[in-house]
């Protein structure tokens, strides 16, 4: 019942900037924690933003660490602002959330929902 819905992606020069959305619907609950994850052909998903949605405690990789900012937009909405890209950071970004943890994990089992993901394609 519950989708995930993103959007924002695209093709962008190393450098540039992209905002990702994610709009959950079809909830009884609020989630505990939404966030996304990314995954690039030949790679396992990893981990890349996340917040928790009581006290929007956040937490992210090292590798997005000052350029991605993470925010809640609604109940049940947030956004992935991406800036200073780089080719590393294209891949497929699956907004997911969270009803059971405590806090946010950034372990794909522990996430309940996900969306079907929005490309992020950075050229050098």
């Amino acid at each position: 019942q519950a989708q995930l819905v993103e959007s924002g992606g695209g093709s962008v020069q190393a450098g540039g900037s992209l905002r990702l959305s994610c709009r959950a619907s079809g909830l009884m609950y609020s989630a505990n924690c939404m966030g996304w994850f990314r995954q690039a052909p030949g790679k396992e998903r990893e981990g890349v933003a996340f917040i928790t949605t009581y006290d929007s405690y956040t937490k992210y990789a090292d590798s997005v660490k000052g350029r991605f900012t993470i925010s809640q937009d609604a109940e049940n909405a947030v956004s992935l602002q991406m800036n200073s890209l780089k080719p590393e950071d294209t891949a497929m970004y699956y907004c997911a959330a969270d009803w059971v943890s405590l806090g946010c994990t950034m372990i794909p089992a522990n996430y309940g929902a996900w969306g079907q993901g929005t490309q992020v394609t950075v050229s050098s």
